[in-house]
């Protein structure tokens, strides 16, 4: 195909994308024909790059839900470029829960990302890159998501899956279309389960396939710019490539909630219902202690939704809840449980005794405290 054919046809594929208002769409075309005519046409690249830079005007709706950037139908490369989710830096992003030193240590990286030009006057550079380590469910996207807003730039999420699902032979080319587009504007790119395409290479399981992927991370790190912040996210740092690790400019630990931050979670979960289930926060975050973030707030949005329905009263469906984790644990474990229920919340013994199975005697007996009159 020669170059006025093609430009024919990429022009087309534009005026299509702009008449169906699918900017993000049209974000990805424009990012990939920048890479086609960089070398033959300069001048069309560096007009291309410059409309991709002009800031955005507020957008006028309201949908607060990731879109998925689809590419053009034409072309096999462009394929690639559908394995990116979007964020408008535009919509609100709650203030996640995070421990001081988490909340500190990524406030810093922000500010080295505000104050940019301040360090390069001293001749330091501020942080390009990060990697997030921590079980799941403890924050990780809501913290990439809330940076991003911090910052006032789209966030960009790159579906690792859809990479490694991709034609053998293809997974290169896609990861790399995609992250020239994450480049070619300011913005937040986040990469989750890093671990899935960036493996130790002298692992003798992978396939020529994900060590070439390998390669490809280490070379776009390298050549991050600096108008744009790269998160990626791992469960297991152990399987991470030891060279990809060491070229992250910082690394950001999350951990299980602690004790304290299980209160704070499952009063921020309950919302508008939080007035009602106020009594039973303390016995909520007993049989919540030790769970993630993304566990609590499925297990109180189920209780918030059971009282919407009409389920039950506020105590009724909180007895039940406590009942069915109390039915997994051991006899002693339950005997344990029930007794802290009884020596650090309101509850009755009557109504302890009924979510633990466990008799009000024998709750006399093992508890401190020598008075459990029925409340």
């Amino acid at each position: 195909m020669d170059d006025s054919v093609r430009l024919a046809s990429d022009l087309a594929q534009v005026a299509r994308l702009a008449t169906t208002g699918a900017e993000a769409d049209l974000r990805l075309l424009l990012a990939r024909l920048i890479r086609r005519y960089r070398s033959k046409f300069p001048d069309l690249s560096a007009e291309l790059i410059a409309i991709l830079e002009t800031p955005r005007s507020a957008p006028t709706r309201t949908a607060t839900r990731p879109t998925e950037s689809r590419p053009p139908e034409s072309g096999n490369e462009s394929a690639g470029l559908a394995i990116l989710r979007s964020w408008d830096p535009m919509e609100a992003v709650e203030d996640p829960v995070l421990s001081q030193p988490l909340r500190t240590q990524l406030q810093n990286l922000i500010a080295e990302r505000s104050r940019a030009e301040e360090l390069r006057a001293r001749g330091l550079e501020p942080a390009s890159s990060a990697i997030f380590v921590g079980p799941p469910g403890v924050g990780k996207t809501r913290a990439a998501r809330w940076i991003a807003n911090q910052l006032g730039m789209p966030l960009y999420s790159l579906d690792l899956t859809a990479v490694m699902s991709s034609r053998l032979g293809q997974s290169g080319a896609n990861l790399r279309y995609a992250l020239d587009f994450a480049k070619s504007t300011p913005s937040v790119l986040f990469l989750d389960e890093i671990d899935s395409i960036a493996k130790k290479r002298a692992d003798p399981a992978d396939v020529g396939e994900l060590k070439r992927l390998v390669t490809i991370m280490l070379q776009e790190l390298d050549e991050w710019p600096s108008s744009s912040l790269l998160l990626a996210a791992t469960n297991h740092p152990e399987l991470v490539d030891p060279a990809l690790w060491r070229r992250f400019g910082a690394e950001v630990k999350f951990e299980m909630p602690s004790t304290d931050l299980v209160k704070v979670s499952i009063r921020r979960f309950l919302r508008d219902d939080l007035m009602q289930f106020e009594n039973y926060v303390e016995t909520l975050s007993k049989v919540l202690d030790g769970r993630s973030f993304s566990d609590i707030e499925r297990s109180v949005e189920s209780m918030r939704k059971a009282l919407t329905l009409g389920a039950g009263t506020p105590g009724e469906i909180v007895a039940e809840f406590v009942a069915g984790g109390a039915s997994a644990m051991t006899r002693a474990e339950r005997i344990s449980f029930a007794v802290e229920l009884a020596e650090r919340t309101s509850l009755s013994q009557h109504q302890i005794a009924r979510m633990t199975a466990v008799s009000r005697d024998t709750i006399r007996k093992h508890s401190k405290i020598s008075s459990l009159g029925e409340n």
